[in-house]
């Protein structure tokens, strides 16, 4: 081969790696990198192609060692696909039986010819870091593939096992994160008798990592509760563990009966005492039913609504202090009305927020809202839900609704 052709098939060759990192990876879920994996190799390099995913676990790591695709291969009449296979699919003996052979033989092969005599077709592992994830299987009906075409394939399959390596890990370390922030955000404590209330936790759509979103509720002396909406920056295992933190630390604070503004004064003092928590917002509301009023104070949350018993809306305007974790302070009380017909609605940004959309604009849609009057609660907080889509958001959601009891 001359120095011209060789020149020319390495260009060929970068080029075709360049797109393949371009077009393979673009997301974390696994689902989307097998689809892209089969249409890359189908836009220049087979007719069919099909990507057979072993499910997490089902070979060893370092079971498969690197090895070569032969040249050689040759097509069958399978159509243009991208399988998933799990345990629960009647096709996944199939692709068991062919990834045990490419992770005993330790190299890629072409399969055994099928009773037609037609051979299958080649079939590269998915190999990252020792790891088998599945294979693919790229097949063309003018016969087999070159030496560079092999190459490429290999080269697509390993960009794509390292993607898909990414992916497993995400989605395991967001089970995790979701199990302990399940486990950490028990149910809230019990109000006094005369609050109706209802909560909701949502955790984003699939590709966020969860929050540190919570709520709480504490008895207080004289049948007043002390309601808590708090959501602690960044997201993953370190912010659902800051958010048990904080949480501990507000009921031990709380325990002293002080006026909303003067906890979260206490609890910023000792949350700033140390530099390694992370900052979080936090609303607090205390019922007194006796008197039929609401206290109020923010840590830099989002205010809260009040559906009156025609089921219109308002926005309670509650100064929002800096930040819990800052040391501060300078948190303000607000008192309002609340009658046994109103529902009070705390909730975390998650709820209104949307991207590219002023925060201002998130909270009008909030406030028109005209919910079905004399709804309770739960069902109250279930429509507000659905008619902001808030089960369907890039952000966690925490929200909790609290009626007054009439006597």
């Amino acid at each position: 081969m001359s120095a011209s052709s060789t020149g020319h098939a390495e260009r060929a060759r970068l080029r075709a790696a360049e797109e393949a990192a371009e077009r393979i990876g673009t997301t974390l879920d696994a689902r989307t990198t097998c689809t892209e994996l089969a249409r890359f190799v189908c836009r220049s390099l087979c007719d069919a192609a099909t990507v057979e995913l072993l499910p997490d676990g089902a070979v060893p790591d370092g079971a498969v060692p690197d090895g070569a695709v032969p040249d050689d291969a040759t097509p069958d009449d399978a159509v243009p696909a991208v399988a998933e296979h799990t345990a629960a699919d009647p096709a996944a003996a199939v692709a068991r039986a062919t990834l045990h052979r490419v992770a005993t033989e330790g190299r890629a092969h072409l399969l055994e010819a099928d009773r037609g005599g037609v051979p299958a077709p080649v079939s590269v592992p998915l190999l990252a870091h020792g790891q088998l994830h599945g294979v693919l299987r790229a097949a063309r009906a003018d016969g087999g593939f070159t030496a560079d075409e092999t190459a490429t394939l290999q080269h697509a399959a390993r960009l794509a096992a390292v993607h898909l390596a990414h992916a497993r890990r995400h989605a395991a370390a967001r089970r995790t994160a979701l199990d302990l922030q399940r486990a950490l955000l028990a149910e809230p404590g019990r109000p006094h008798p005369n609050v109706e209330l209802a909560t909701r936790y949502l955790p984003a759509e699939r590709g966020a990592l969860v929050g540190g979103d919570w709520c709480e509720t504490i008895r207080l002396h004289y049948g007043r509760t002390l309601l808590v909406m708090g959501d602690v920056m960044g997201h993953g295992l370190e912010a659902a563990v800051e958010m048990s933190a904080y949480r501990s630390a507000l009921r031990y604070v709380a325990s002293a009966e002080l006026p909303p503004h003067r906890v979260l004064r206490q609890l910023d003092a000792v949350v700033a005492r140390d530099d390694r928590r992370r900052p979080a917002t936090c609303l607090l509301a205390q019922l007194d039913p006796a008197r039929s009023i609401a206290s109020f104070a923010s840590a830099g949350h989002l205010p809260p609504v009040v559906f009156g018993a025609d089921g219109s809306a308002r926005l309670l305007a509650v100064p929002a202090g800096p930040p819990l974790g800052t040391g501060a302070g300078g948190y303000e009380l607000v008192t309002s009305a609340l009658t046994p017909a109103d529902t009070l609605l705390m909730f975390t940004d998650g709820l209104v927020e949307r991207r590219g959309e002023d925060i201002d604009a998130s909270l009008s849609r909030l406030a028109g809202l005209r919910l079905p009057a004399g709804a309770a609660p739960a069902d109250l907080l279930d429509e507000a839900l659905r008619r902001l889509g808030g089960r369907h958001v890039e952000d966690d959601v925490a929200v909790l609704a609290a009626r007054i009891r009439g006597r």
